[in-house]
């Protein structure tokens, strides 16, 4: 019997190989779906979500309001959690938090959380430089930048190049709303049926129960993909961002989400329709 086969997208980093390894090179039963992979960085299927390239894709949960017309919202496999927000760092001794108006501060992508999350912290700054996000931490380390918003790997690897954490965004988020930080969630098309939407919710949910069944012995696909080579670096990644809300968001995750959608229609009034058909179920 011939598979549907559906494309999807998400990013190198351990976290996304971590979830989808199960899933795409077949360690569970993939029913009646095969998926044709594409490996991009986080801020490419941004843009492509936002064009409606791919079926299924991760996606920045910054985005989210960006997509909500063309987009379902998966309730597995996305990264949600308690202390794993971005951090904004310097290479500058002395810098002041509240000096942050007139410097230039490197953004990984536009359209990303960490952006929002840093709107949110810092609403004065305007001198902006959006880039991919594995470049940030040398921009900033030979002062291409006055400061770098970091994320992923990089949140492991900065204080041993002699840079400095001016501010964790993700506390930041977590004391103005009492809520677990949206960072990036998994996105399917509206024009599937909604019992393949389901159906696909429930095997990203199986293939990430897998992962964690064999945990901590890591897949070759992690390690044949990830930035950092290191073990110990992979694990720190996979033990920060994939959690039990990657399993299911559960009703505290979808009241994160609501409230970063919330957040979002305050920047930006009278943008957001009605995402009542938000998630998935």
């Amino acid at each position: 019997m011939n598979k549907q086969i559906i494309p999807i997208g998400f990013s190198p980093c351990p976290n996304d190989t971590f979830i989808f390894d199960a899933l795409v090179n077949k360690k569970i039963n993939t029913e009646d779906f095969s998926f044709d992979v594409v490996l991009e960085d986080v801020q490419t299927l941004n843009k492509w979500a936002i064009e409606g390239k791919l079926d299924l894709s991760k996606i920045s949960y910054g985005v989210l309001p960006l997509v909500l017309d063309k987009y379902s919202l998966l309730r597995s496999g996305g990264a949600l959690g308690k202390g794993v927000g971005p951090l904004l760092i310097t290479n500058q001794a002395g810098l002041d938090a509240n000096d942050i108006a007139g410097k230039t501060i490197a953004i990984p992508g536009e359209n990303t959380t960490a952006h929002l999350l840093f709107s949110l912290a810092y609403p004065q700054a305007r001198k902006k430089k959006f880039m991919i996000f594995s470049e940030i931490e040398d921009a900033v380390l030979h002062n291409q930048v006055d400061l770098g918003v970091i994320i992923h790997e990089n949140r492991f690897t900065y204080m041993q190049k002699g840079l400095k954490k001016v501010t964790d965004l993700g506390e930041y988020w977590e004391r103005q709303t009492h809520n677990p930080i949206p960072l990036g969630g998994i996105v399917m098309k509206r024009n599937f049926d909604k019992t393949i939407q389901i159906r696909i919710d429930a095997l990203i949910r199986k293939s990430v129960e897998y992962a964690f069944s064999n945990y901590p012995l890591l897949p070759d696909y992690v390690k044949q993909h990830s930035q950092e080579m290191e073990e110990l670096v992979m694990r720190q990644h996979i033990d920060l961002y994939v959690n039990n809300f990657s399993i299911s968001l559960g009703d505290d995750g979808k009241q994160a989400v609501k409230k970063l959608l919330s957040v979002y229609e305050q920047q930006h009034p009278g943008s957001l329709k009605d995402h009542h058909h938000l998630f998935v179920e």
